[in-house]
Parts: structure tokens; C-alpha cells; sequence
């Protein structure tokens, strides 16, 4: 889909005519010239309707959590503060849509002085995650608060360090989340195809390739991957330290939970995280992985919020 309306594109093409049409526009943009040149009518219309498909659902999100909202308003039964958080979080869903398209052009446009496959800007991916993240954060925060009754914390030491560990390892889950779309931008999932070395060397030479040095941790695929590796370690090593401090403290049942979940799925994200790299990177494979990133930011916000609760 080369275009973009809120409303005319909901209904799409019926006739061979209409898609013909369609493909034509198609046609005129990079990723069909340089990448898709071959490409048929009948797998074009695959791939559009894989981004219909998004687009669609972007929109019954967007009315998920707005016509609710609006009802809710209406009737009185929203707080002061509550107002706020829905104003917010609806705002983010727009921002969120507008976000999409504003990635999506850039892999329309023409690059003459790019030798590179045409591709969406790794930046602005990382910009549409990144915002989708904290809207889904902020919404599951804001659900799980209304759901657990709020609790004074215990003055313990102990208590505020573990508190104050989840919130950092949280933090870095969020990173290297994020990190992940750099790695899906640049396809960096491909230089390197095996663990723990990255080929024969644990540091690759071409690390710092691109001058500045700066420009390697956004736009070099091997420093983006390097990236991703450790940060992906760094996460499991403070998931599991966290797991082992927490248990030189006396916790309710449902916090317990919380961190022997967080220790799971921590295990089975590293373990997906490996095995997409070892299989060159299969769609399924890579997009479960994508999913493990979301089910480990959700045991992580889950943990927090369980800490916030601790009854005395």
C-alpha cells in the first residue's frame, strides 16, 4: 500500500481492474524496481493485504480504546486523574498511526545516492516500536493498577532494593526491545549466524566500521547485532540476579509469581533470541521472538507492580 487515507482505504480493491491499478502504483516506487521487479499480481496482493491487515487492526485499537473512552466519559464514571490518563493514552494511539504512515514513506522514497536494497529507516522503525511499546506499557500499568488494590510498602531496606532492581531491569528489557528493531531494520539478524562467537571471533573487525563512530551503533548491521547480543545478556543476567535476591526475601504468593515468571520467559526469549540467529532468521521464528520481547516487558511491568503492592 503506497498511499495513505483514514477512511477511502478501508475498502479495498474488488475488481481486476481496481487491482491492476493498484499494482501500477506499486510499481512506480524503489522496492519494486530494484527488489520486487519479477513480482506477480497474485503475490502483490499478498503483501498488500499483509499491510491492510495492519492498518485495519491499527484502527480497531484505535477505536478500542477511544469509543469506551468517550462512553465512559460521558457517563461521569472517569476521575480527574483518570481523565488525564485517557486523554494521554488516546493521544498516543493517533501519534501511534501517524507514526506508522511517517515510517512506512520512508521506504517509498527514492535514494539515488544509496546502494542498499529499499527498506524503511531503521530510525523511524525504531520510533514505531518504541512508541507501540509505550503505549502498551502504559495501558497495561494503567490496567493493572485499577485491578490490584494499592498497598503501603513495608520500610524494609531489602524491599526499596529489590523495588529499585526491577525498575533497571526493566529499563533494559525496554532497551533491548528497542534494540530489536535497529536489528530488524538493517536486517542484522543475517551478518552473523552463530552464537556465542560471532563467526570466528567474539569481536568482529568490522565492530567499527562506519565513520564516525557513532554512526556504527545505528547504522552498522555488525554493531547493531553486537549490540543486540549483549544487551539481550545483560537482560537475562539481571532477570536471574534479581530471581536469586529476591529470594533472601519473604514475598507474598502472587509477587512470587510474578519473578518466577520473569525468570521463564526471560529463559525462553534468550532461547528463541538464539535460535532465530542459528536458522537465518525465519519470519515465524523471528516474529515469536518479537512477541517473547512483549511477554517479558509484561512479566517485568507485572513484577513492578506487584512490588508497588506489597501488603505489609
Amino acid at each position: 500500500m503506497v498511499d495513505w487515507h483514514l477512511v477511502k482505504e478501508m475498502k479495498p480493491p474488488r475488481t481486476q481492474q481496481e487491482w491492476e491499478a493498484e499494482f501500477q502504483k506499486y510499481q512506480q516506487f524503489p522496492e519494486f524496481k530494484i527488489l520486487n521487479h519479477d513480482m506477480t499480481l497474485t503475490e502483490f496482493k499478498f503483501i498488500w493485504y499483509m499491510e491492510y491487515s495492519h492498518r485495519m487492526w491499527g484502527r480497531v485499537v484505535g477505536l478500542a480504546y477511544i469509543l469506551p473512552a468517550a462512553y465512559f466519559w460521558r457517563k461521569g464514571w472517569l476521575s480527574r486523574p483518570m481523565k488525564g490518563c485517557v486523554l494521554a493514552l488516546c493521544g498516543l494511539v493517533c501519534f501511534q498511526g501517524l507514526l506508522g504512515w511517517y515510517m512506512v514513506k520512508s521506504g517509498l522514497e527514492e535514494k539515488p545516492d544509496s546502494y542498499d536494497i529499499p527498506r524503511v529507516s531503521q530510525y523511524r522503525l525504531a520510533a514505531h516500536l518504541g512508541s507501540a511499546l509505550v503505549l502498551y506499557s502504559a495501558s497495561l500499568w494503567t490496567g493493572l493498577s485499577l485491578l490490584l488494590p494499592r498497598h503501603e510498602l513495608p520500610a524494609t531496606r531489602q524491599l526499596l532494593r529489590l523495588r529499585q532492581f526491577a525498575h533497571g531491569t526493566t529499563a533494559l528489557i525496554f532497551l533491548t526491545a528497542l534494540s530489536g528493531a535497529f536489528v530488524a531494520g538493517l536486517d542484522a539478524g543475517l551478518v552473523y549466524n552463530s552464537f556465542p562467537k560471532m563467526g570466528e571471533r567474539w569481536i568482529p573487525d568490522d565492530l567499527l566500521a562506519f565513520s564516525p563512530v557513532l554512526r556504527n551503533i545505528f547504522e552498522n548491521p555488525t554493531t547493531v547485532q553486537f549490540d543486540h547480543r549483549i544487551l539481550g545478556i545483560a537482560s537475562v543476567t539481571a532477570v536471574t540476579a534479581l530471581y536469586l535476591f529476591s529470594r533472601k526475601i519473604p514475598l507474598p504468593r502472587r509477587t512470587r509469581m510474578a519473578v518466577t515468571s520473569l525468570l521463564a520467559v526471560a529463559c525462553m526469549q534468550v532461547g528463541l533470541g538464539i535460535s532465530t540467529l542459528l536458522m537465518y532468521v525465519p519470519t515465524p521464528l523471528a516474529a515469536t521472538h518479537q512477541s517473547g520481547s512483549l511477554a517479558l516487558l509484561s512479566m517485568a511491568l507485572w513484577l513492578m507492580s506487584e512490588l508497588r503492592h506489597v501488603p505489609k
